[in-house]
C-alpha cells in the first residue's frame, strides 16, 4: 500500500525536507536520527565529488595494503572511509562505527550519542578504474550499551531486525541515495548544480516477478545442485537474462527496480559465503524486504540470522518474491535430502 506521507509530498522534495517530515513517525526520536542521515548524505556528496575527478588526480588503483577481510584496499576505499568517519564524528550522533576497512570498532568520542553505524564505505571500488558503478552501504542501530560509555560489539551484534535505518548510495550515471527506516523505501537523486538530493523514486515496490538473475557464473561448477538447477531453469525460461557487473550495489539497485534475483552462493573458497553480514547483508535485506522483496541465506531471512562476530560473512540471496520462493523451495528440498542421508549414515 502506498505510504500516505509519500503521496502528500510535492514535486521537488529535498532529502532534508523528507527526513524532517518522516521524523514524526519515530516517537523516541528527537532529531538525532534525522541528523545522522544528513551526515551520511553529506559524506556521500564528498565521495561523489572525489569519484567524478578520479581520472584527473591520482586516487585510483591499489593502495598496497589489505583490510580485515584480506582484500586489497584501493586508494578510494581509504578516502571514502576517512570521509564517512569524519562526517559521522563531526555530526555528533554516533558513538561507534564499524567499517569494512577497519579491524576494530572506531570510537568517535561522542559517548552520549545514541546510535552506531556499520558501513561498507565504498563497495566495488576496484571497478572505479573502468568507470563501473560503485556504492556505499550503511546500517544504523540504537546502541544497547550505557549512554556515556564507548561503543561495544554488542551494539553491532543486535541482529538485522533491530536496524532502525539502512540503505545505500549508488555512484553511477547519477548518484542516488536509497534508504528505509522501516516505513517503506525511497530514493533520492543528487543534483550536482544545486548540491541537493531530490526525491526521485517514491515508495519503491519491487516487482513480484523478475527475469534477471545476477550471479558470478564463473563459479557455476562449485555451486550446490539446487542453485545450479535454478540457474538452468532461468536460462531455459523465455526472456530471462543474466546481468552481473560484480558491483554489489549496482546489481542490487537494478534488480530492486526491475525485478530479479541476486545470488552469492557458497563456493570452495567461500563456504560460509563472501558478503559481510552486518554491513552488506543486513542493510540490503532490510531495504529489499521493505520494498516487498525477499532475502534468504537458503534457510531463513537474512534479517533473522543471529550474528556471531562483527566481520562475519554469509551466503546471500536477494530477490523478487516469486524468484526467491522458487529458489528457496529447491534449497529446502536439498537440505532435507542431505539430513536424511546423514541420519541414514550414508
Amino acid at each position: 500500500m502506498t505510504n500516505n506521507l509519500t503521496l502528500a509530498l510535492p514535486v521537488g522534495t529535498t532529502l532534508d525536507r523528507f527526513i524532517n517530515r518522516q521524523q514524526e513517525a519515530f516517537p523516541y526520536a528527537k532529531g538525532e536520527l534525522s541528523q545522522l542521515l544528513r551526515d551520511i548524505a553529506l559524506a556521500s556528496k564528498i565521495i561523489n565529488r572525489e569519484i567524478n575527478r578520479a581520472g584527473l588526480i591520482d586516487i585510483t588503483g591499489a593502495l598496497g595494503s589489505s583490510n580485515i577481510q584480506g582484500e586489497a584496499q584501493q586508494k578510494l576505499d581509504m578516502i571514502a572511509n576517512i570521509r564517512f568517519i569524519r562526517a559521522l564524528v563531526n555530526g555528533g550522533e554516533v558513538v561507534g562505527i564499524l567499517s569494512e576497512e577497519d579491524d576494530e570498532i572506531i570510537q568517535t568520542g561522542n559517548y552520549n550519542a545514541k546510535y552506531v553505524v556499520a558501513m561498507d564505505p565504498l563497495d566495488g571500488s576496484s571497478n572505479i578504474d573502468v568507470n563501473v558503478s560503485i556504492g556505499t552501504i550503511f546500517s544504523i542501530y540504537r546502541r544497547v550499551s550505557d549512554i556515556g560509555s564507548p561503543a561495544v560489539e554488542d551494539d553491532f551484534l543486535q541482529g538485522g531486525r533491530k536496524q532502525v535505518a539502512a540503505g545505500y548510495i549508488l555512484y553511477g550515471s547519477s548518484t542516488i541515495m536509497v534508504y528505509t527506516t522501516g516505513k517503506g523505501v525511497n530514493a533520492f537523486t543528487y543534483e550536482n548544480s544545486l548540491g541537493e538530493y531530490f526525491l526521485s523514486h517514491a515508495d519503491i515496490k519491487m516487482p513480484e516477478d523478475g527475469k534477471i538473475y545476477s550471479v558470478n557464473e564463473a563459479y557455476f561448477e562449485e555451486f550446490t545442485n539446487p542453485v545450479k538447477e535454478f540457474i538452468q531453469d532461468m536460462r531455459k525460461h523465455s526472456g530471462c537474462m543474466a546481468r552481473y557487473i560484480g558491483s554489489l550495489v549496482g546489481d542490487f539497485h537494478r534488480n530492486l527496480l526491475k525485478g530479479g534475483i541476486y545470488m552469492y552462493p557458497p563456493t570452495r573458497k567461500a563456504k560460509e559465503g563472501k558478503l559481510r553480514l552486518l554491513y552488506e547483508c543486513y542493510p540490503l535485506a532490510f531495504v529489499i524486504e521493505q520494498a516487498g522483496g525477499l532475502s534468504s541465506d537458503g534457510m531463513q531471512s537474512l534479517l533473522d540470522i543471529v550474528p556471531e562476530s562483527i566481520h562475519q560473512r554469509n551466503i546471500v540471496y536477494l530477490g523478487s518474491k516469486n524468484q526467491l520462493t522458487q529458489l528457496q523451495k529447491k534449497l529446502e528440498k536439498y537440505h532435507t535430502f542431505l539430513m536424511e542421508q546423514i541420519k541414514a549414515g550414508l
